[in-house]
C-alpha cells in the first residue's frame, strides 16, 4: 500500500505532537534546580516540621500534599495541621476523627472552607483512617478581622476561654519583615498598619499551635497558604523565634506558562518550589 508524502508528514506531526512531554508541574529546590519528588520526600523525612505552602484552589498542589503525606507516613509518625481549620473548632474536628460525629454533622457544626470536600477532606480522612492527630491551628477568623480593624489591642478584651484559641499575648511583631512590608506596598497602604498585623496574628497563632502539639519523634506536616511561609518568614519566623534549632522544610508554589523554565526571581522562596502551569483549572 502506497502512502502519500502528505499523509506521512501528517502522521509524523501527530506522533511528535502527542509524544511530547507536557507536565502539569515541575519541582525545583530553593536554588532553582530541578529536583525529584523522591529527593523532596527524603529531605522532608529528616525534618521536625514541614510547612507545605499552597495556592488554595490549585488541584495539583492539593494532590501533591496528599501524596506527600501518604509517602511520609511510610517512614515517619505524623501529626497533621492546617490553616483551614480554626482553633475553636478543634473539638468538632476531634469528634469527627474519633467517629463520634458523622461527616454530615461535622459539616454543620464546624466552619469549613467551601473547597473542603475536594481539597482538605482527603487529608482529614487520611488522618481518621490512620488514627493521626489533626490540629486546627488558625485563629478564629473574626478575631483576625478585629485586629485588621482595631489592631492587636482588640485581643485584650477577649475572654479567658477565647484567649486559648490564639497565640499568647502580647504578640511579638516585626513590622520590618520583608513579607509584611511587601504586603503594605501591594495594597497601596489600604488597611493601614493593621493589615500586616492581621496577617501576623495568624502566623503567630499557627506557629503556636504547631509547637504546642508537636511531639518528639513525630513529623508535623502543616498545610497553609504559601504566603504564610514564603521566604522563610511568617509561620517559619515565629517558629524560629521560639526554637532556632528546629529543622523546618518549606514548600512554595509558583504559577508559570512554562513549568520547565524557572524564574530566577523566585529563588530561595522556599526549600522546594512547585511550578504549576498557569492554565491549570481551579477547584473553585
Amino acid at each position: 500500500m502506497r502512502i502519500s508524502i502528505t499523509t506521512m508528514l501528517l502522521l509524523l506531526f501527530t506522533t511528535l505532537t502527542f509524544s511530547q512531554n507536557k507536565p502539569a508541574y515541575k519541582l525545583y529546590n530553593g536554588n532553582g534546580k530541578k529536583v525529584s519528588y523522591k529527593k523532596m520526600i527524603c529531605k522532608m523525612s529528616k525534618a521536625d516540621i514541614v510547612l507545605f505552602g499552597e495556592h488554595h484552589y490549585n488541584p495539583i498542589v492539593h494532590w501533591l500534599q496528599y501524596e506527600t503525606t501518604v509517602d511520609l507516613s511510610k517512614s515517619r509518625k505524623l501529626t497533621l495541621g492546617a490553616e483551614m481549620f480554626e482553633a475553636d473548632n478543634q473539638q468538632e474536628l476531634n469528634d469527627y476523627l474519633s467517629g463520634k460525629i458523622t461527616q454530615k454533622t461535622y459539616d454543620t457544626v464546624a466552619r469549613l472552607w467551601e473547597n473542603y470536600p475536594t481539597d482538605y477532606k482527603p487529608l482529614v480522612d487520611f488522618a481518621k483512617e490512620n488514627k493521626l492527630r489533626f490540629i486546627a491551628t488558625n485563629i478564629p477568623r473574626n478575631f483576625a478581622s478585629n485586629v485588621y480593624k482595631n489592631g492587636f489591642e482588640s485581643l485584650d478584651s477577649l475572654s479567658s476561654e477565647e484567649k486559648l484559641w490564639i497565640a499568647p499575648l502580647p504578640i511579638k511583631y516585626d513590622a520590618n519583615l520583608p513579607g509584611y512590608v511587601k504586603m503594605m506596598k501591594m495594597m497601596g497602604g489600604h488597611g493601614g498598619d493593621n493589615l500586616p498585623k492581621a496577617q501576623a496574628i495568624k502566623d503567630a497563632t499557627m506557629a503556636y499551635f504547631i509547637l504546642k502539639n508537636k511531639e518528639n519523634g513525630k513529623l508535623f506536616i502543616h498545610y497553609n497558604g504559601s504566603y504564610h511561609s514564603d521566604d522563610f518568614e511568617g509561620i517559619n519566623w515565629y517558629l524560629k523565634q521560639e526554637n532556632p534549632t528546629l529543622k523546618i522544610i518549606t514548600v512554595s508554589v509558583v504559577e508559570a506558562k512554562n513549568v520547565k523554565k524557572f524564574d530566577k526571581e523566585k529563588k530561595h522562596k522556599a526549600n522546594f518550589i512547585i511550578v504549576v502551569s498557569s492554565t491549570m483549572t481551579k477547584t473553585n
